[in-house]
């Protein structure tokens, strides 16, 4: 039975919040949390850290197996993550004494009159405060067949074990395709598409709104994202729902649309929002808001003066909100109040960024101009395949708020000047090339972290007081950047403008940047990341300093990079030495130099490609892609591509990709010099050498340019005395022309100048900096990088002209390819199988059509038909 208070009103009886200035804050004794969520947990951390006193005696309650976790980054789960790593809790946390929390228990009743919380246990537990904040619950619209078995949500760490489980099952009872629906086509639906595809399925999302994420992007962001999300094979149905779900005779089951359309699947996720969990509160007498939710006031208190609410489950000025970021703030205002503090909710940022299945999308403040009298700035770009919106006041000198898709890399510096006036030309703020925001404009209350609601002011001082010069810093200290993280550009650029020496450390492993790294690795010949660690780091590394020391050790001919310790280092695709493709296959890409092929190879590529099953393609490097390899088939391909005289191409690393050439004087009526032979010298001197990223060049024969040498890394172009060095050039997002290094020089300068650039820049280079970038970071006192690289390489005034000289000798000496080695060593081909258990069976997940005339990964189904009927393509 449930006990009520004076004055409490019936279950489910709606009313008003408790008068902060009713009856006093309770400030200390016995404190007990329903609910272990993030902000639950948020409110536990925030009281620990202030209540130093320890006034309160918290106990904690959760009604899952696990303490609080990260549910914002739920579908890493599928990524690899472990549930230890999604763990929220910090260290010592439930070790400190007073706190203690309870898992796998809930609240079962509250007994308002005598200050008791019954829980699932049958333990009866007192309270002087009791704060719920027990979140929401996903909402599963009553399509009839809802309650299927292959039917799913998707909420919790458990909801993920039981969808990998029936797409385990999928994959080994179907035949054919397997194929997902998800219900819903906001952020946690696209979230839940993006999991089916890392299980290895074909997804399928239902959204009843004309467009995806109605709620944050408007229709010209939602048209460009959908074009996005079905380029990597989601299949979007806009404007439907589902209508039915049935169970088929083979056990798959039968969606049907509203539409007509009919999908055959293996199972179903609802993910179309969520609702208060507000049943404890309404079985209490609490009043409840129109849509539900505990109704609170700005103190987040309740009508009951020892009860109060925070996160999904409250409603504080009318409003449910269905974000981390103001249950978080909810928090802060809770814990402020509980020591005695006047903290109150004033709203909270309600900006989203995120990356769903690859595709950055990010909304801020009013991004849908509802503000009477906005006007809209738009910028559409089908090249760079972006969207771009800001949201102004009716005068244009405020901004009210903005969309990005495609490209969200200014949310950063544009979110925070929400409410305040525009510091430049709207249009120009949002352009390729235009005005650049910097931390400069913000002024000091704006908020640069919206999930901490922590301010410039706070990031400055910071800065100052404590003498920090690195992000982790700033991170340790404000808690910036720990919740999504989008603000840490904004960190980024608020620490260089800072005045102090700002650090360049790696990673928060080691102090050093990589260029120091790879002297210490050089000189004093470590030859392990442990030994490195050990000596110079600290911790166990993570996923940016391990494929730097990887890169650096294979630059420095420690080894074949799958040896030993070496593989747990690398990058996924290292890891196989293979592209992964969007759908789970592998690509295969032998080398061929110059473009130049014998009809013997040719042959060979084509037999292996039909015995296969691969698509086919040539590359504008004048490479053949073979295309759809699933992992253990791998090493049966190279092993008849290497008996054949090819070796890797190493598409897969930061390497030597390829060097493109014309055909020149050998065919060409234009060309002066032997275009192909110096391609083919050049790739196969540099093939195989590690670099920071991957490197691309070309040789042309005469002035007409038909490799497009001028757009690569290390560029040539042959003249009637000699031949033109170019390089730092790049294609990409943003392209750069190559720089004029050298003019008219014989083939040994040319070689060895080249030598000298590449292992020069192998030396110096930032993690991940492309020759552009490096080129252009060698400034020196006035002297452009272009002038001092020429002064290194050419002049020799470092005096290590040599030395780079006898490291391309010992990488040329050393080669060998990597796959060759491979094959000749059982220990590492036994990481190339889909399944430990099951070595020698294929992935089922991955299924052909033939479209083209060539295998293609299955295509997804247009509307109005059944998924499973064949496609018959004519493009």
């Amino acid at each position: 039975m449930t006990g009520r208070g004076p004055g409490a009103r019936r279950p489910g009886e709606r009313g008003g919040a408790a008068d902060p200035t009713a009856a006093p804050m309770p400030t200390g004794g016995r404190l007990l949390v329903v609910g272990n969520g993030m902000v639950g947990q948020r409110l536990v951390e925030a009281l620990r850290e202030r209540d130093t006193d320890r006034r309160w005696q918290v106990t904690v309650l959760s009604e899952e197996p696990r303490r609080a976790y990260d549910r914002v980054a739920l579908s890493s789960y599928f990524d690899g993550a472990s549930a230890a790593e999604l763990d929220l809790v910090e260290p010592g946390c439930y070790e400190t004494p007073g706190y203690a929390l309870h898992l796998d228990e809930t609240a079962v009743d509250v007994d308002r009159a005598a200050r008791t919380v019954t829980t699932s246990r049958g333990r009866v537990l007192g309270y002087d405060a009791l704060v719920l904040a027990t979140g929401s619950f996903p909402f599963v619209p009553p399509v009839p067949g809802r309650d299927l078995a292959g039917c799913f949500v998707y909420r919790t760490l458990e909801d993920l074990d039981a969808i990998r489980a029936a797409a385990t099952h999928a994959r080994t009872h179907t035949r054919g395709r397997r194929a997902g629906l998800v219900i819903g086509g906001g952020l946690l639906g696209l979230e839940a598409a993006r999991a089916l595809r890392l299980l290895g399925m074909s997804p399928h999302v239902v959204e009843l709104a004309p467009r995806l994420m109605p709620l944050q992007v408007d229709e010209g962001g939602g048209a460009l994202l959908r074009e996005l999300i079905e380029d990597l094979d989601v299949t979007v149905h806009l404007g439907t729902s589902v209508s039915s779900i049935a169970q088929e005779r083979d056990g798959r089951m039968l969606a049907t649309l509203t539409n007509g359309t009919e999908l055959d699947l293996d199972l179903v996720v609802f993910s179309a929002g969520i609702r208060p969990r507000d049943q404890l509160a309404r079985a209490a007498g609490l009043p409840v808001g129109e849509r539900g939710g505990v109704v609170v006031d700005d103190a987040c208190r309740t009508a009951d003066e020892a009860i109060f609410a925070i996160g999904e489950c409250a409603c504080i000025a009318g409003r449910v909100y269905g974000l981390v970021a103001p249950g978080y703030a909810m928090a802060e205002v809770l814990a402020d109040r509980l020591l005695g503090g006047a903290a109150a909710f004033a709203g909270a940022d309600i900006s989203t960024k995120l990356k769903l299945l690859g595709v950055d999308v990010a909304s801020f403040g009013d991004a849908l101009a509802a503000t009477p009298g906005a006007l809209e700035v738009t910028l559409n770009d089908p090249v760079r395949r972006s969207y771009a919106k800001l949201v102004v006041s009716d005068d244009a000198t405020t901004l009210l708020g903005g969309v990005l898709v495609g490209d969200a890399s200014r949310y950063a510096s544009l979110r925070p000047l929400v409410g305040r006036p525009l510091p430049g030309d709207p249009v120009a703020m949002i352009a390729p090339g235009g005005t650049e925001v910097g931390a400069g404009a913000l002024p000091p209350d704006a908020q640069v972290c919206s999930c901490h609601a922590v301010t410039r002011a706070a990031i400055d001082t910071a800065i100052t007081t404590e003498g920090l010069t690195d992000v982790a810093g700033l991170k340790a200290c404000t808690k910036a950047g720990t919740g999504c993280g989008s603000c840490v550009p904004l960190l980024k650029s608020l620490l260089a403008e800072s005045g102090v020496a700002v650090s360049t450390s790696l990673c928060e492993h080691f102090d050093q940047t990589r260029a120091e790294l790879f002297e210490l690795v050089r000189v004093e010949g470590i030859a392990t990341f442990t030994e490195l660690v050990e000596r110079h780091g600290r911790g166990r590394g993570c996923d940016i300093c391990k494929p730097v020391v990887a890169s650096i050790l294979a630059s420095l001919e420690h080894g074949h990079i799958l040896a030993g310790e070496q593989a747990a280092l690398q990058d996924s695709n290292d890891h196989v030495l293979a592209n992964i493709q969007r759908n789970g296959t592998y690509s295969v890409v032998p080398r061929v130099p110059g473009g130049e092929i014998t009809p013997e190879k040719l042959i060979v590529l084509g037999e292996v490609a039909r015995d296969f099953h691969l698509y086919t393609k040539i590359t504008g490097g004048q490479r053949i892609d073979l295309l759809g390899a699933r992992l253990e088939q791998l090493p049966a391909i190279w092993t008849r591509l290497v008996d054949a005289g090819f070796e890797s191409g190493h598409a897969y690393g930061k390497a030597l990709r390829t060097v493109k050439s014309c055909v020149g004087s050998t065919w060409c009526r234009y060309g002066v010099r032997d275009s192909v032979g110096l391609a083919i010298e050049l790739e196969l001197r540099y093939r195989g050498i590690r670099s920071p990223h991957k490197i691309k060049a070309g040789v042309s024969g005469c002035a007409r340019e038909c490799a497009e040498a001028q757009s690569k890394d290390i560029g040539v172009i042959a003249t009637e005395n000699g031949w033109n060095l170019y390089v730092g050039g790049n294609g990409g997002f943003r392209p750069r022309h190559a720089d004029l290094l050298l003019t008219d020089v014989d083939t040994e300068t040319l070689v060895r100048t080249i030598d000298r650039f590449i292992m020069f820049y192998v030396r110096t280079a930032d993690r991940l900096q492309r020759t552009a970038g490096w080129v252009e970071s060698l400034s020196r006192d006035g002297v452009d990088g272009l002038a001092y690289l020429r002064a290194v390489l050419v002049e020799d005034s470092l005096g290590i002209a040599t030395e780079l000289d006898e490291a391309m000798a010992r990488h040329v000496e050393r080669y060998q390819d990597e796959w060759a080695a491979v094959l000749d060593d059982p220990q590492m081909l036994g990481r190339f199988v889909s399944f430990v258990n099951a070595p020698d069976a294929p992935d089922p997940t991955i299924t052909f059509v033939t479209e083209r005339g060539q295998p293609r990964p299955t295509p997804l189904p247009t509307p109005a038909r059944r998924a499973d009927v064949p496609l018959e393509v004519s493009r």
